[in-house]
């Protein structure tokens, strides 16, 4: 699937994309298939924010011992020239016994280093973010069937709903469903394992009413209820999204990573955050609150129909979005 072949790897890799998981993925599947190659494989790895050229000119120089090298560099978006500059004159003649796979968001920073890396000759390997369902669908049924185990269609899609659309949170779902069962996925199947699993539900329609899919949020919310979950844990998660990207977008743009101990939340869960935050305004954001608010004051409150005051609050949530976007 990620189209990295196992033996030999190639010279150099250029992993093109700002899916975390697929480009970790790719970079663990090149390692592995260089080792398999040589065991003692001296395999490094850095960011290429803080690396200098002088540095990667003695990594990838020849080695008086001999050996199978491995060399990472993660960011390369973030080259400065000079190092641009010397891991592209040294793309065009690598050493074989040298592996350079160097990860890149894809996106315009850094284009031509990524640019010039395919000139050179690259072998790229893709790791967009999944776009759809049908694309997540997909994704979802070739796990189980990379592992042994078959999930049809419907299965699948009933998995997204109660998970989300973080990739790794679906590999990891997929994973735990396989080691649970036969490996014969089904939708009963995929309902009977996550009712009474509010945290998963939940949090699949807040994703949805945070970036204004009100239809993919109501299915969601409809879903969850529908297999019984309990309609307070799916008001707290509603709240939890909004206070998450309120507080992500606060802090500013910036790296996920450094930003995690300051925010106390893991990087992916910030990562996240930022991508929700898009199209959001602080206006926007004291509305949404409020609107948590209520649904959390109703539901807690024994409304008479919380199903209703769910509804109510992904129409406010999104309203909210609408109504402070684009300032």
């Amino acid at each position: 699937m990620l189209g990295v072949n196992s033996a030999p790897p190639a010279p150099v890799i250029l992993v093109l994309g700002d899916e975390e998981l697929l480009a970790a993925r790719a970079i663990a599947a090149t390692v592995e298939a260089a080792r398999e190659q040589d065991p003692g494989a001296d395999v490094r790895e850095y960011e290429a924010g803080q690396l200098t050229a002088g540095e990667v000119a003695e990594m990838l120089s020849p080695s008086l011992f001999g050996g199978r090298r491995v060399l990472v560099v993660r960011g390369g978006q973030d080259a400065r020239k000079d190092l641009a500059a010397a891991l592209l004159a040294y793309a065009k003649s690598p050493d074989p016994e040298v592996t350079l796979i160097v990860a890149h968001l894809g996106a315009a920073k850094g284009k031509a280093f990524a640019d010039g890396l395919k000139s050179a000759g690259a072998s790229v390997v893709p790791a967009v973010k999944l776009k759809g369902d049908r694309e997540r669908i997909a994704f979802v049924r070739d796990e189980f069937r990379r592992h042994g185990g078959r999930c049809d269609e419907a299965a699948a899609s009933a998995l997204l709903q109660a998970v989300g659309t973080d990739l790794r949170e679906i590999a990891a779902a997929c994973s735990q469903l396989l080691a649970d069962t036969d490996g014969r996925i089904n939708a009963a199947v995929v309902a009977r394992y996550y009712k009474g699993r509010a945290e998963v539900s939940g949090f699949a329609v807040a994703d949805a009413a945070m970036v204004g899919d009100v239809p993919g949020a109501l299915e969601a919310l409809r879903w969850a209820l529908h297999v019984g979950v309990d309609p307070v844990p799916i008001a707290d998660a509603i709240a939890d999204g909004v206070r998450t990207v309120a507080r992500v977008a606060s802090a500013g743009r910036g790296n996920p990573y450094q930003m995690a101990s300051s925010l106390g939340m893991p990087a992916w869960k910030i990562q996240k955050a930022q991508e929700r935050s898009r199209g959001w305004s602080p206006e926007g954001l004291v509305d949404a609150m409020r609107a948590a608010a209520d649904c959390n004051a109703a539901v807690k409150g024994g409304a008479e129909d919380r199903g209703y005051a769910l509804e109510q609050a992904v129409f406010a949530v999104a309203r909210a979005r609408q109504s402070g976007g684009a300032r």
